[in-house]
């Protein structure tokens, strides 16, 4: 069904080769010098010296520098592995999905605008009101079990989407919301509850270099960045496959058996090679199956909600953080609703837009943000190597490095809105992807240091509530037909989150103020 796939733009071919070299030159900027200002940052030395001293677990430093010995090396080695394997997995799976839901009601179903709108509402609403609860019982009843759920759901999601009939439709959005929450709290508080417990404590014991709490942070930048990176790729390679597959198959329904496929294989590979983990301090108390002896409001986990929603009222740093991610993605989610269109009315072609080529090229600038801020991280640790480098200083950096990528951001739809040309427009959108490469691991960064490892899932879904709720908001007001006013909306909040964060976090860890919410971790 040659209609399907759009013709190409010349234009839109050459901006890709151009961005595939970019990043091409990127990586091997990150391999051969960024890896140089990593050694200088932690220097130690080669393994092989036996006059170098070794620690108290009988270990000498690892050869790189990174690590103050093999064994944390090799940890850290196995946990990346373990989970950028199933995260690029997870997300090649969500990816998959995104070019073609739209095009699958419209096209293929023949749906009208309003009940798309309907449909996609319904994914947004069910994703506010099931965060809360998610990450109370990802915290409660392991991390694990709960990202082992989501392959289920979302699987289900996937096979319902292909079943021609609103309310099954309407059902396929239910559970896609439930199911992104999951994805945006669970695998992250896995994570960095294993960062925690394999390096929080493995330079306590007399390692010859640094504290553990710059080890931990160094492997969580490390792992947050590299995981954007992954994501970055595996966007590029689903938008490649998902416009085979609907073009051998001649369906839009196509990326969505794909898309199942891929979260099955992820099942099996948590299942066998993920540990759990809890919050409460891990220790698993709490494993046991939701029940209603206790009342509704202890089966709905309403008390640890509220406790939750204490300790981000009670500290100005959180409710920054929050703020800073309901703007940021909020934007990012609108974005996807108004970049066609606003492309589309500023061009000078005829012809239907190559979205494949488009959407491959703003992944590419994703890749290339993810890259950038791995490069920023080592250049300012190797300038500071002479001097002991803790949490706070991270946690300074990376509030810096918030507020800036906020407000370029901003700076990026602002000018987006302002373009009179389809290449204008285009770089300004480009340019709104790379923030969005920087920003996740930034904003990972400054999660994994300030929120409690007793509440990290809980809080994490408890953010994405305004997060949801902005969106529904903003398309109920007709974000798609207002779209230029919903940029510069945007843009606005961004600049003022912002500013806010510039306040809040760097102003008071630059003071004195700071103590985290999890002092103890």
């Amino acid at each position: 069904m040659p209609s399907i796939i759009p013709p190409a733009s010349r234009f839109y071919e050459r901006q890709l080769f151009f961005l595939v070299g970019t990043c091409f030159c990127a990586l091997l900027f990150d391999h051969f010098v960024v890896s140089r200002w990593k050694s200088k940052a932690n220097p130690s030395g080669d393994d092989s010296d036996t006059s170098k001293p070794r620690n108290s677990s009988g270990d000498r430093p690892d050869s790189a520098g990174e690590f103050p010995s093999a064994a944390l090396k090799t940890s850290y080695g196995v946990l990346s592995k373990k989970y950028l394997l199933v995260y690029a997995i997870v997300m090649g799976a969500d990816w998959l999905q995104g070019p073609y839901i739209y095009t699958l009601y419209n096209s293929q179903y023949n749906y009208p605008s309003t009940l798309i709108a309907v449909l996609f509402l319904t994914g947004f609403l069910s994703a506010a009101i099931f965060a809360p609860l998610i990450g109370i019982y990802a915290d409660r009843y392991g991390r694990r079990k709960l990202c082992l759920v989501f392959c289920i759901t979302y699987a289900a999601s996937c096979f319902l989407i292909l079943l021609n009939w609103f309310p099954i439709l309407m059902a396929g959005r239910v559970l896609g919301g439930f199911s992104t929450s999951i994805l945006f709290s669970a695998f992250e508080a896995w994570v960095i509850a294993e960062i925690k417990n394999r390096f929080g404590a493995g330079l306590t014991n007399g390692s010859t270099s640094g504290r553990s709490g710059d080890l931990e942070a160094r492997v969580l930048s490390k792992i947050m960045g590299r995981a954007t990176l992954v994501n970055g790729l595996v966007a590029v390679l689903a938008g490649v496959v998902s416009n085979k597959l609907v073009s051998m198959m001649g369906t839009y329904g196509a990326p969505f058996i794909a898309s199942a496929a891929l979260l099955g294989l992820s099942w099996i590979i948590i299942k066998g090679s993920w540990g759990e983990n809890y919050g409460l301090g891990g220790s698993g108390a709490h494993n046991n199956v939701p029940s209603l002896k206790g009342g509704l409001s202890e089966a709905l986990g309403l008390g640890r909600l509220g406790q939750a929603w204490a300790i981000v009222k009670s500290d100005p740093i959180l409710l920054a953080l929050g703020l800073t991610q309901t703007c940021f993605e909020g934007s990012m989610y609108l974005f996807v609703f108004v970049w066609v269109p606003a492309l589309q009315e500023i061009s000078d072609s005829t012809m239907n837009l190559p979205l494949g080529y488009i959407f491959s090229s703003f992944m590419l600038c994703m890749m290339l943000g993810s890259l950038l801020y791995t490069a920023i991280v080592s250049w300012v640790s190797s300038s500071k190597s002479k001097t002991k480098q803790s949490k706070d200083t991270s946690l300074v950096l990376h509030a810096k490095l918030s507020s800036l990528v906020v407000a370029f951001a901003g700076l990026t739809l602002a000018l987006s809105v302002k373009s009179s040309t389809e290449r204008e427009r285009f770089w300004a959108f480009c340019l709104f992807e790379a923030s969005v490469g920087m920003y996740y691991p930034v904003q990972g960064m400054l999660r994994g240091l300030v929120v409690n490892e007793e509440y990290r899932a809980t809080l994490s879904a408890l953010f994405r509530v305004p997060l949801n709720v902005f969106v529904v908001i903003s398309m109920l007001m007709g974000a798609s037909e207002a779209r230029y006013t919903v940029l510069m909306v945007c843009a606005l909040m961004l600049v003022i989150s912002s500013l806010i964060t510039g306040n809040v976090i760097i102003g008071r860890s630059s003071s004195g103020e700071k103590e985290r919410i999890g002092g103890d971790q």
